[in-house]
């Protein structure tokens, strides 16, 4: 950031509430400032009024706010903004057309058409950015060598594509010229195939242009990578934000004289470096603020701890965010950012919704933290603005927030101190309901203080803050224990210390500008600039030289850019990147060879195999050698080294530090007299012992009792963390300690379940991340699960009580159990699950269990994949374990297995396991998981005891069961105001006509119900026979959506419960009976009559839409999605997944590129939902064009009866299965069947519609408006991470 002597060198990052601004002085001194975003009764722009502040203040005159600022004395400014996150988040950027190849109009509002809230039955979800949409009359597809195929045209990636219908430009010209007519001056173009040919898209961008339109994003240009679907998003946010941020820069450029033409501005992009302004866009500017605060830890910090790996943390006022540096900055290629999938570089930063503002909460015993956050208006109830009570008011009860360090910028006025009565009389409320909980509830106890309240809030947001840093280090084999924590932002400085002590850490390092630490990284970044192109080339010595001339091409680009910025080439370094993938999987490294230098068998740029396989095996734990290496993309990253260099020169320490003033902090065990220092009186050397505040104008850091700071030579603050002060804690219920539990329990599931996708090989674990984790009670008692896979939900506990029930005595330490029969608790054969008993010393029977479910690709039976349409027995479906010992006294029984998995090939017209190898490594992967789970559990019981931690096992067991009675109360409660019996019942039914019964009686005293099934319809003979545990598992997920906020998801949920099932019905058959149908399909039958009862809404499509294609050398399978049902207030979603699955869908270009078959529709359903006073969902219609023969079967419902609607609205369409055969004849498949598709034969899928809600003659008043939540959206891998989980 250096140069020419003499002139001001400003880094500004422009953040949501304050703009900081880091300049470096003429003579090398530095000025920071902090002032407020918006302020427009004193100034129009933040940055531009820091940049003037300072201006006057080293210059000594006055420069008059309305003037131009003189750019001569400025050499440069370095700018970070959220200007492009909050348009996304407020919905505020430009009116957007999209123009997308015919067949193709909802594309983006499906998306993969996974649900974001597994649980919200009104279905919330982002609406696009896009305002219309015109389709555009063009089509390539991937050649295959068919006879009548037109001549080959090569795309960028090397593929052959055939160009079957060329651009129709003329028809397209009238459209947009209608759309200019409409106002909409920003296209984007999102034509399918256009990451490896771009020619349609240029010659569609090119009209657009010439007809007037101001701005056109090209997904081929935004960002070339194969999968239109995110490709698709990032093109509409490019469109849609570009335009906001141009106006943004051209309004700060007026600011200075000459529009600051003399002036080099840079952005920060959200990869982490900076760019010229006119090469800053939307897609690459949504993190253009965070990314500073990384930047800023990994030189500083980083450097400092000398290279030991770095966690940082910084907390806001509405959120967190949590990121990691090892020596190189992590990035993702693929991130969600409110609701919005972005196919970009972008750096790793994971941001959970608890921030100093969120709010507080004590629900049915437990505290609760966010992720509601009270904003920065009306803001905490200290801020005197009628605000909630927040973390931030109970860190000021605690005396941990000293309100002289704050300006007087609260109240109306914005003129009065931080309130900390305001802030004990919120929280008072909030004790009232604790201390008459403990009164009243089922475990009597002392009421607690105004301040152990306080400190239990703080303790559960500190707990909250960890489980994503453990995900971000644990999730790539690293241990969080072996990291420094590096504390910015302006609310981290009060916690570091718990949070650092939680995970193990010993060193929390914090900047002396951790107020503005991401200002002051962009001082120290460098100016980046990128090339990237698709790649279809497998990674061998004949494909070498390609590879490095591609590379040698994309280097030139990059140092020619830079060079065009002024930089010499010795000021410019490139780092080559291929982004790797064993084929066949889809699970791609971006790797570097920079640690891999070239040999005599690797591309002359470097051996970026030994890179990818060893950094798959750290991430993974093994590598398949025999397996292709395929190359989807080339990229090279180029940086001009332009950094700042800071004084360094810290006053030394003359005597001891003074102590600015004594105050009163609480902690464990009471107040303690805790001295507060001045930050700028500390020099190097100074050692302070905690407890104590060290402030600063722009952060208060408290170090801890037991913990102890020093000033180091670069006048930081590192504080080394001493180990916490066990305090003892009792088997009696602690409301505190409980929400401490459900966070750890709930983390030790997650964790079990990082071991098993890290280690697992299988496409449907490691890939769609098809499998649960779970803990469980010695009495078999599922204490915690996650991620939730609804139809997993209540399956696995009976799975474990058969276990323990079945064999007795006969369960040693190092036995490993292997389930999956349907009476045993199973859900469909292909889910294996694995339990592993846990014996502790000095105890004879197992203390708890863990267990892993997994869906297995294939365990044999009569067709592949193991989910045939007509099965008639369970013998047909496949392997079937009842209670088998898949490990005994600790050794692996392969061979034992393996003669299980191949014994249905015993059985006429079925095969054995059509896939042993991934079988095999996937039950290890199981067991492995497994193992993770006692070690995790075993140093929580090492931490508090055996006693204790089976006594806290069964009060969130009993939590869980308050909640539920709790609503059972108030639903029962509603119905006797309204004088309506406490008696609901509701009936539907399976296609073949299978009815499916359910009368519920409450309990009003007790908040209990009877759940009776009678008069459901026998078994049938075929396989939507349903296992009971798949009732069960219905039943806990519409428990919870019920009740319509997070409670722990395990036994304690069905406790209030009595559930009636006929014997030998179809929700409870015999052992032999064919169940695979039952999983997928009446599962969500049950769903719906049990919320039909309830009233909570109409139904849903009802159905999966299994789809399976095969032959001799590919197989696949899908589920579809429909309509949702409508309900109170809201309309139904459409094209989306409902209840009881969540399965993500291919992407329409993996789909064509990997099996033969041409996407010719994926549309809505227009009508396909119930009419009502609030409209069903529609359905959508998919038609898939066969390139081969292959065999075709669908396994599906609501052919015959309509998803119904409630309270007057209309029901939804029926689905509809056609085969359009190639010589035109059309053909209604049914619901069920398997049939031989030929080449040019069409599949017709239509999924059914949701019901409608409500007389639709009944004015609808506006959908959705009743929740108004002030949330941050979650975001980063370990969100992309659980969504992409819960999406199965």
């Amino acid at each position: 950031m250096g140069s020419p002597e003499g002139r001001f060198h400003f880094a500004i990052d422009r953040g949501g509430t304050f703009t900081d601004v880091f300049a470096q002085c003429p003579g090398g001194h530095v000025r920071v400032l902090k002032l407020l975003s918006e302020d427009p009764a004193n100034y129009a722009d933040a940055p531009t009024e820091g940049i003037r502040r300072i201006l006057e203040q080293e210059g000594g005159t006055l420069l008059p706010r309305d003037w131009p600022l003189d750019t001569s004395r400025i050499a440069s400014i370095r700018m970070g903004t959220t200007v492009a996150t909050n348009a996304l988040l407020e919905r505020s950027g430009e009116r957007v057309g999209l123009l997308v190849t015919r067949g193709f109009r909802d594309l983006l509002h499906i998306g993969n058409q996974a649900r974001g809230d597994l649980f919200d039955l009104s279905v919330p979800m982002s609406e696009g950015l896009y305002e219309e949409v015109l389709e555009v009359d063009e089509r390539v597809v991937l050649y295959r060598h068919e006879p009548g195929a037109g001549t080959p045209v090569k795309g960028r990636t090397g593929d052959l594509l055939e160009v079957q219908q060329p651009v129709d430009l003329g028809g397209l010209r009238g459209k947009l010229e209608g759309l200019l007519a409409r106002g909409i001056r920003s296209l984007a173009v999102v034509l399918m195939h256009s990451y490896t040919w771009a020619q349609h898209e240029q010659q569609v961008g090119a009209l657009a242009r010439e007809l007037g339109f101001t701005h056109v994003s090209l997904s081929s240009e935004a960002m070339p990578m194969v999968r239109i679907v995110p490709r698709g998003h990032t093109a509409c946010a490019d469109a849609y934000l570009t335009p906001a941020i141009q106006r943004y820069v051209q309004g700060f450029c007026r600011g200075f004289q000459g529009h600051s033409q003399d002036v080099q501005v840079l952005f920060m992009r959200s990869d982490g470096g900076l760019a010229p302004m006119d090469a800053f866009n939307g897609s690459r500017a949504v993190l253009s603020g965070p990314a500073g605060g990384v930047v800023g830890y990994s030189v500083t910090t980083h450097r400092a701890e000398g290279g030991q790996p770095v966690i940082g943390f910084d907390m806001g006022g509405t959120s967190t965010d949590v990121s990691r540096y090892a020596g190189e900055f992590e990035h993702v290629f693929e991130a969600s950012t409110a609701g919005v999938t972005l196919q970009a570089p972008q750096l790793d930063i994971n941001t959970v919704a608890a921030g100093g503002g969120s709010r507080l909460f004590f629900r049915s015993g437990l505290f609760v933290v966010g992720p509601e956050s009270a904003g920065a208006h009306p803001g905490p109830a200290c801020y005197r603005k009628g605000g909630p009570v927040t973390v931030t008011d109970a860190n000021l009860v605690l005396g941990r927030l000293l309100p002289s360090s704050f300006p007087c910028i609260f109240g109306p006025g914005e003129d009065q101190p931080l309130s900390p009565e305001a802030s004990r009389k919120a929280l008072e409320a909030v004790a009232t309901e604790v201390n008459s909980f403990l009164a009243n509830g089922p475990c009597p106890a002392s009421p607690l203080s105004l301040e152990e309240v306080a400190m239990g809030f703080v303790r559960v947001a500190n707990e909250a803050m960890c489980r994503p840093i453990r995900a971000l280090t644990q999730a790539r084999g690293h241990d969080p224990s072996a990291h420094v924590l590096a504390c910015f932002g302006g609310a981290g400085g009060q916690h570091a210390c718990a949070i650092a002590r939680a995970l193990g850490m010993d060193t929390v390092h914090i900047h002396r500008h951790s107020g503005l630490l991401s200002a002051l990284g962009l001082a120290l970044a460098d100016v980046v600039h990128e090339a990237q192109e698709p790649c279809s080339l497998l990674y061998g010595p004949e494909t070498f030289v390609q590879l490095d001339q591609r590379l040698s091409r994309l280097e030139e680009q990059c140092v020619g850019a830079l060079r065009a910025q002024g930089f010499l080439r010795s000021q410019i370094s490139t780092e080559s990147f291929l982004h790797l993938r064993y084929q066949g999987t889809d699970c791609a490294l971006m790797v570097s060879a920079h640690q891999h230098p070239a040999t005599t068998s690797s591309p002359h740029a470097g051996d970026f195999g030994a890179a990818f396989v060893e950094r798959y095996m750290r991430e993974f734990g093994f590598v398949i050698p025999e397996r292709p290496v395929v190359v989807d993309d080339v990229r090279v990253r180029g940086t001009g080294h332009s950094s700042l260099h800071l004084e360094n020169t810290p006053k030394t320490q003359t005597g001891p530090p003074r102590v600015d003033k004594m105050t009163q902090c609480y902690f464990e065990g009471g107040y303690q007299e805790t001295p507060v220092y001045l930050l700028g009186e500390l020099g190097y050397g100074h050692k302070l012992q905690g407890p104590c505040f060290i402030i600063d104008s722009n952060s208060t850091i408290l170090v801890e009792p037991g913990c102890q700071a020093e000033v180091t030579e670069t006048g930081d603050i590192r504080i080394t963390v001493g180990a916490e002060v066990s305090s003892t804690v009792g088997t009696q219920l602690d409301p505190i300690q409980l929400s401490i539990f459900s966070h750890r329990f709930m983390s030790i599931a997650e964790q079990m379940g990082r071991i098993l996708q890290r280690t697992a090989i299988s496409t449907n674990i490691k890939e769609r991340l098809d499998f649960s984790c779970a803990l469980f009670g010695p009495d078999g008692g599922l204490v915690s699960n996650a991620p939730h896979i609804p139809v997993h939900l209540g399956a696995m506990q009976e799975t474990v009580q058969f276990q323990i029930q079945h064999l007795g005595t006969d369960l040693h330490p190092g036995d490993v159990l292997l389930s999956n029969h349907p009476s045993a608790g199973g859900s469909h054969l292909p889910d294996l699950t694995v339990i592993t008993p846990v014996f502790w010393p000095g105890q004879t029977r197992p203390v708890f269990y863990v267990a892993s479910r997994g869906h297995h690709a294939d365990i044999g039976g009569i067709t592949p994949g193991s989910m045939p349409p007509h099965s008639t027995t369970l013998q047909q479906e496949g392997a079937v374990f009842l209670s088998f010992k898949l490990v005994q006294g600790g050794v692996f029984r392969e061979e034992a297995v393996t003669e299980a998995l191949r014994a249905p090939g015993k059985i006429p017209g079925c095969s054995g396991t059509r896939n042993l190898h991934d079988n095999l490594s996937d039950l290890r992967a199981q067991v492995a998981a497994n193992q993770k789970g006692i070690q995790l559990v075993g140093e929580l019981i090492g931490q508090y005891g055996l006693e204790v931690v089976q006594a806290y096992m069964g009060h969130i067991q009993a939590n869980a069961e308050l909640a539920v009675r709790d609503m059972l109360r108030a639903f029962g409660t509603a119905r006797q105001a309204r004088g309506l019996p406490l008696e609901v019942s509701a009936e539907d039914h399976m296609d073949d006509g299978s009815p499916i019964r359910l009368r519920v009686h409450i309990n009003l005293g007790q908040g209990s119900a009877v759940f009776d099934f009678s008069g459901t319809g026998p078994e049938v003979f075929g396989n939507l026979n349903a296992p009971r545990a798949i009732t069960l598992s219905a039943l806990i997920y519409c428990l919870r959506c019920l009740v319509g906020r997070d409670i722990p998801l395990n036994q304690g949920c069905l406790a209030p419960v009595r559930v009636v099932i006929p014997r030998g019905s179809i929700l409870d058959p015999s052992p032999e009976a064919a169940v695979v149908g039952g999983n997928v399909l009446t599962s969500q039958r049950v769903v719906d009559v049990i919320l039909g009862a309830f009233g909570a809404c109409a139904a849903s499509q009802g159905c999966m839409n299994n789809v399976t294609l095969g032959n001799a050398h590919m197989g696949y399978y899908e589920t579809v999605a429909g309509g949702a049902g409508a309900g109170p207030g809201w309309h139904g979603r459409s094209g989306v997944h409902s209840h009881m699955t969540n399965t993500r869908i291919t992407d329409p270009e993996i789909l064509e590129s990997r099996y033969p078959v041409v996407l010719r529709r994926f549309e809505l359903r227009p009508g396909s939902g119930g009419h009502g006073r609030f409209r069903g969902g529609d359905g959508v219609v998919r038609e898939l064009l066969f390139r081969e023969e292959a065999l075709l079967s669908v396994l599906t419902e609501r052919r015959a009866f309509q998803p119904y609607g409630l309270h007057g609205g209309q029901p939804g369409a029926c689905g509809l299965n056609l085969l359009i055969r190639k010589d035109g004849r059309t053909v209604n498949l049914g619901g069920k069947t398997s049939v031989t598709v030929n080449p040019g034969d069409v599949f017709c899928l239509h999924t059914p519609g949701g019901g409608g809600y409500g007389d639709p003659e009944e004015p609808a008043s506006p959908p959705g408006s009743p929740r108004q939540v002030s949330a941050f959206p979650e975001r980063g891998s370990v969100y992309d991470y659980r969504r992409a989980q819960e999406a199965v």
